[in-house]
């Protein structure tokens, strides 16, 4: 257990930072089953890219309704196909602490990195019950933890001086800020020590908060387009505000379809009609997009492929998928799509 200050006091590991443009990974599904040639290809795609981390299981993977061999393959391949090349966490959540110590310790010889962990949800336990609940979880962790703020889905919001508090543990190497309060946001990123890292997760405030100092995003929408995304905080970090805001400006009206619904619902239907899935199935609770933000996401894509300077090399299947997603756009879609090379 912690000892009275907070700090360990075992031995650990130099502190690894996060930063950049890191990815919730949504979890392909195909006929109600873990698509597992999907998911594999979606990881080599997107690890290929300008990405620096993967997150998997958390909201975006619809990690409440895998079960625990899905969860296990679903690691698994991700890690294969990923090789090494960029850092892997974990996603937990739940309510009763000794569940999710139980879990640390199954996943102790899992190929991740970290954990990035949820606040309890529901119950809504006190400062220092979230205090204990983390400080016991980062004492039986050999593995980075980084935490995760959502009060409007979690019922309870951890208080910046939780946070602070939490941040003596080596073990606990950041945060994924979603909640939704600017000044209690920007009094964090003011307030950190040294080495403690910053990460916004809500992508309509991704260019607000770097320009305030966080050290980048866990963004879903960043699935659209991971390269935009990633030369937006390069520019704005680089002190090209200019050129960050002329790229934000065409990103944020993604943002805002990729949530216009329940997500990851609307990310899924992007990423079929891109080609890149053969299904955007999700699983109950959720439901598919509606029929009117799907005609809006087919233009969205049609603009951006319109505007899109011919890349170099494209192929002759990349070429017919955008004629695909134009003719879609304008009601004349032909035959339903197919993932062709995903």
């Amino acid at each position: 257990m912690p000892t009275q200050d907070g700090r360990s006091g075992a031995q650990r590991p130099e502190r690894r930072r996060l930063e950049g443009l890191w990815l919730p990974l949504i979890t392909p599904f195909r006929d109600g089953k873990l698509d597992e040639p999907t998911l594999s290809a979606l990881a080599r795609r997107y690890v290929a890219g300008p990405i620096d981390g993967l997150i998997l299981a958390a909201t975006t993977g619809e990690a409440l309704t895998l079960d625990a061999h899905e969860l296990e393959r679903l690691v698994a391949l991700v890690a294969e196909a990923n090789a090494g090349r960029r850092p892997v966490y974990l996603g937990l959540s739940g309510s009763d602490t000794r569940k999710l110590a139980h879990m640390l310790a199954e996943t102790r010889s899992w190929p991740v990195d970290g954990y990035l962990i949820a606040c309890p949800y529901y119950t809504r336990p006190s400062q220092d019950g979230l205090y204990l609940h983390f400080a016991t979880l980062a004492e039986l962790s050999d593995k980075p933890i980084a935490l995760y703020n959502i009060p409007y889905r979690t019922g309870v919001n951890l208080a910046n001086d939780t946070v602070l508090r939490l941040a003596e543990f080596d073990t606990i190497v950041g945060i994924k800020d979603c909640c939704a309060v600017h000044e209690q946001s920007f009094e964090l990123l003011r307030r950190r020590p040294a080495g403690f890292s910053v990460m916004t997760g809500e992508d309509a405030l991704f260019f607000s908060a770097i320009a305030h100092g966080a050290d980048g995003g866990i963004l879903a929408s960043a699935h659209a387009d991971p390269r935009a995304f990633a030369d937006m905080r390069t520019l704005l970090v680089g002190g090209d505000r200019a050129g960050a805001l002329r790229v934000w400006g065409g990103l944020s009206e993604v943002v805002s379809l990729l949530f216009a619904e329940p997500s990851p619902a609307p990310i899924k239907y992007w990423l079929w009609r891109k080609g890149w899935l053969p299904s955007p199935e999700v699983r109950l609770p959720m439901t598919p997009v509606s029929f009117a933000l799907a005609r809006r996401i087919d233009a969205a894509i049609a603009a951006r492929v319109r505007h899109r300077k011919p890349a170099r090399g494209q192929t002759a299947a990349a070429s017919a998928w955008d004629d695909v997603v134009l003719r879609h756009a304008r009601g004349n879609p032909g035959p339903a799509p197919r993932a062709e090379g995903v």
